[in-house]
């Protein structure tokens, strides 16, 4: 009886949480995934009410708990790495100094202005550039379906808007993924640039390993998280990328 109202207690703690997420774009990805965890853990408590009668409840008991004990290692093993940022975020002379930093794209608003997420980016881009005057930024990022302009586009204007200079800005305006911002805008590196990423700090551990693969080094700059309402969501979504990035091969 006690294990069934942990599992049941979890299901309603999960959809508690995630079901106000699906009413935010930002966080709707997180709301997706924690109602998936609520399922989950609803399917685990049927199985339990089942399993004096049913051997198939008995066995698919057993492997929801496997399957979730995984989960809670490998989610807290993913999170370990990506919080691990090595110096202070609110100290640009911190960041490592490169020739040219890559600014990652993100969700552009209606309006045509940076979410809140790439206005971080583009933030600490200015105070980057401004320790490092000798360096250029390359602002990633195409047009997504539902978005009304490319989001290199509109860091551009962002950041010329609060004073970063047009000449030290070169925009990359064709991908959509981390791996196409990396991938194109190293085309436009000339040989030997020290290079270093710019993106969120939930996005950076992921980024940083994107570029050595890239063969760019593995350099990376934080910009914070915009929202703590967000911490969750983003750290669902990253869970689900790095995952699938290590289940595919291209880790």
């Amino acid at each position: 009886m006690k294990e069934k109202r942990v599992w049941i207690g979890l299901a309603v703690l999960f959809a508690v949480i995630g079901v106000p997420q699906l009413f935010w774009k930002p966080s709707r990805f997180g709301g997706i995934f924690l109602l998936a965890l609520a399922i989950g853990c609803m399917g685990e408590w049927l199985m339990l009410r089942g399993r004096e009668k049913h051997k198939a409840c008995r066995i698919l008991s057993r492997v929801g708990r496997v399957l979730f004990a995984l989960f809670v290692l490998s989610f807290a093993a993913v999170q370990v790495f990506v919080i691990g940022i090595a110096f202070d975020e609110d100290d640009p002379s911190a960041a490592p100094q490169a020739d040219y930093y890559l600014v990652l794209g993100a969700l552009v608003n209606p309006n045509g202005q940076p979410s809140a997420a790439l206005a971080a980016r583009c933030d600490t881009a200015i105070a980057v550039l401004n320790v490092n005057p000798g360096s250029q930024a390359i602002l990633c990022g195409g047009q997504g379906g539902d978005e009304p302009r490319t989001e290199a586009a509109a860091m551009q204007d962002y950041m010329i808007a609060h004073g970063a200079d047009a000449e030290r800005l070169i925009l990359e305006n064709k991908s959509s993924t981390t791996i196409q911002n990396i991938a194109n805008a190293k085309k436009l590196l000339p040989e030997g640039a020290a290079v270093a990423v710019i993106t969120n700090d939930y996005h950076l551990a992921r980024a940083r390993r994107l570029l050595a693969h890239a063969g760019l080094g593995d350099a990376g700059v934080p910009a914070k998280t915009p929202y703590p309402g967000q911490w969750m969501a983003v750290r669902c979504r990253e869970y689900c990328s790095i995952m699938g990035l290590m289940f595919t091969g291209r880790w």
